[in-house]
């Protein structure tokens, strides 16, 4: 049978009509309204090509404003809580600035998070007027996330103390304020020898909003 022409808001039936002009039976149709239904119409590349016809509904492409908004966004998974972290690194309050890895690949990179609250320590005096993270605290947070990837055993590390060895080509591009969720992400670029070179970037809504490239070398001071 050839195949026949399909218009967009047709659907196909099996059921063969008889003609007076043609041995061959012609399918009937059904039309459906066009905005109730969209067909995609495929053709297979044989000797015999066999249409079929793909239905979706209108109602599938409603937005998700009928959702609440409390349940509409779901949480960051965990990688790492808290308890972890702080097995791995030396940081206490107030000076531990990683709340959770969400991502964590050995040897290579970590991602994590960092919930920025007006009862962080820096926002009184930081401006009392209008809170802000301090830049220089993005990039202490940016260091911690590395620290987690370079005191690993996959990369030769150890738990002992890691330091600055030196940042390079930091950016600030926008402030961070009471209510953010700071996203981390440190990259292992090189290590010798107990020092690492880090590529660091620092999210909000997915836009970057800190990076640079870090130094940091572990051992005893």
């Amino acid at each position: 049978m050839a195949p026949s022409s399909l218009l967009s808001n047709t659907f196909l039936s099996p059921i063969p009509l008889p003609s007076s002009n043609s041995s061959h039976p012609k399918p009937s149709s059904l039309n459906f309204p066009t905005n109730t239904f969209r067909s995609l119409t495929h053709f297979n590349k044989t000797k015999n090509p066999t249409p079929f016809t793909t239905f979706c509904s209108s109602d599938s492409l409603k937005d998700d404003s009928s959702i609440p908004i409390e349940s509409r966004y779901p949480a960051f998974p965990t990688v790492m809580d808290i308890n972890q972290i702080r097995e791995i690194l030396p940081h206490r309050f107030p000076f531990l600035l990683v709340d959770r890895v969400i991502e964590y690949n050995p040897g290579v990179s970590a991602v994590a998070i960092k919930n920025v609250t007006i009862n962080d320590n820096f926002f009184p005096g930081h401006f009392p007027e209008r809170p802000i993270m301090p830049g220089v605290l993005m990039v202490e947070a940016l260091a911690q996330v590395g620290g987690i990837v370079m005191l690993q055993p996959e990369v030769g590390g150890s738990r002992d103390n890691f330091f600055f060895a030196g940042i390079d080509k930091v950016r600030f591009r926008k402030p961070v304020i009471a209510g953010d969720t700071l996203v981390m992400r440190m990259t292992l670029l090189k290590m010798r020898v107990g020092i690492a070179k880090m590529e660091g970037k620092a999210y909000v809504g997915g836009e970057v909003v800190c990076e640079g490239e870090f130094l940091m070398a572990s051992g005893k001071a």
